[in-house]
């Protein structure tokens, strides 16, 4: 089976690590990006990445740090073999179409996302990000006469506007308002919440949630909760939108997490991994009824960028590698494994300090009982060659979303890492026996 994680490549520009200077690189990042970009990065331990090939990324030092982040885009690792042999054809042919005449990779495309979609999910609309795909569903609602939208609580969905009005956290939403009228947000999970919603905005309403929510920090939703919801849309004449940017593809141990109730949704979004972690491109697939006023009017919605060829053969050749190498099977046994070990590993060295280890497939998440944990043991992570995620709507959730060709011998480096992280952490953070807290320095 190929993994993509053959040997790594020099750089072949003036790029290449040999060339990049740090400290050059974090002036930069603060006079012409970002300076709280940029003491993020220091905080993290200032590292630059330049290179990336499997499961690793490498820094500008020539540290080699094993990749559990990327926030569910890599789930075939870095450049695949297969996505890159795609995409390196498709450059030399044809990369941007005129979008005027009809282009063959964007048919072929959507016929072979539609062919591991949910039965009845017959139209794609692609873009380029997960915030667009959002923005694209909201409107198809319009067409439907939904103006009412219900989000959960805790959802992440994006930051453009429109995405905004849904992302369920104040933080975030704040300096933008006002934004989307008529939006409300339950608590996930609480499908009785979501029927007051309904009963109150009937044959209105726009629901749109993850399976999963991912940014939250891996909340998993009562089992059964995700048909009630369906069934609720359909009861009240409501859009049912699921989210599966972060969670389709595989990333749950499933296609989707549509399939775990056999869901049909009126739409189901998708992104991150479907560019093969080499293209940014996301899609809405959309039943013909919800897509009816795009299928008439095909300027009604449109994008440059959207449906490129050269992200169209990225999506060709990761839905190809997915299939192929079977990595759907291997992100529920790879996250099997992993959720045991990392839950022994928490439990042993935390205790009372872990509140849960939780998550579905590759997406797992650490839930701490104090603020600060999971930033501290995110920076210990790195120390320990191991890069994770901080979960954007919760402070307290430690999150891994390695990709699913881990060899065996990674998934025991992450776990060691992990180990060793913890101790450290216990020593900062767990109490002592004679009752105070234990702080090493730093």
């Amino acid at each position: 089976m190929t993994t993509g994680t053959t040997a790594q490549t020099p750089g072949r520009n003036d790029i290449g690590r040999e060339h990049i200077d740090r400290e050059n690189i974090g002036r930069l990042y603060r006079t012409r990006l970002s300076r709280g970009r940029a003491t993020l990065g220091e905080l993290l331990g200032g590292e630059i990445e330049t290179e990336s090939q499997g499961a690793w990324v490498t820094t500008a030092t020539g540290r080699r740090l094993l990749n559990c982040s990327g926030y569910g885009v890599l789930l075939m690792g870095a450049r695949h073999p297969t996505v890159v042999r795609h995409v390196e054809e498709q450059l030399h042919r044809n990369p941007v179409a005129t979008r005027v005449l009809l282009e063959p990779l964007t048919a072929l495309a959507a016929d072979a996302l539609v062919a591991k979609a949910p039965a009845g999910l017959d139209r794609v609309h692609f873009a380029c990000s997960g915030a667009e795909a959002v923005e694209t569903a909201i409107k198809i609602a319009r067409t439907r006469g939904k103006d009412r939208l219900i989000a959960t609580r805790g959802g992440y969905h994006g930051k453009t506007m429109g995405a905004l009005s849904l992302t369920g956290k104040d933080l975030f939403q704040e300096p933008f308002r006002p934004l989307l009228p008529d939006t409300a947000h339950v608590p996930y999970g609480d499908a009785g919440a979501l029927a007051e919603q309904l009963e109150a905005a009937a044959g209105r309403a726009c629901v749109v949630m993850e399976p999963v929510q991912g940014e939250a920090g891996v909340i998993v939703p009562p089992d059964g909760y995700l048909r009630t919801v369906q069934t609720l849309c359909r009861a009240h004449d409501a859009l049912f939108v699921l989210d599966e940017i972060q969670t389709g593809l595989g990333r749950l141990g499933s296609w989707w997490g549509a399939d775990e109730e056999r869901l049909t949704p009126d739409m189901l979004l998708t992104g991150k991994g479907l560019g093969g972690g080499i293209m940014p491109v996301s899609a809405v697939i959309a039943t013909p009824e919800a897509f009816g006023a795009f299928d008439r009017d095909p300027y009604l919605h449109t994008s440059t960028f959207s449906g490129m060829p050269l992200a169209m053969a990225a999506v060709r050749g990761a839905l190809e590698a997915i299939a192929e190498e079977d990595l759907v099977t291997r992100a529920r046994d790879l996250g099997a494994e992993l959720l045991d070990g990392i839950r022994r590993i928490a439990k042993e060295q935390l205790g009372a300090l872990v509140r849960e280890v939780r998550g579905r497939g590759l997406l797992l998440g650490v839930e701490f009982a104090e603020p600060g944990v999971a930033g501290d043991l995110l920076v210990e992570l790195i120390r320990e060659g191991v890069v994770a995620n901080h979960s954007l709507n919760s402070h307290l959730v430690l999150r891994f979303t390695p990709p699913a060709v881990l060899s065996p011998s990674e998934v025991r480096f992450l776990l060691a890492a992990f180990e060793r992280a913890c101790r450290v952490q216990a020593a900062r953070h767990v109490p002592t026996q004679e009752g105070g807290a234990a702080h090493a320095q730093r």
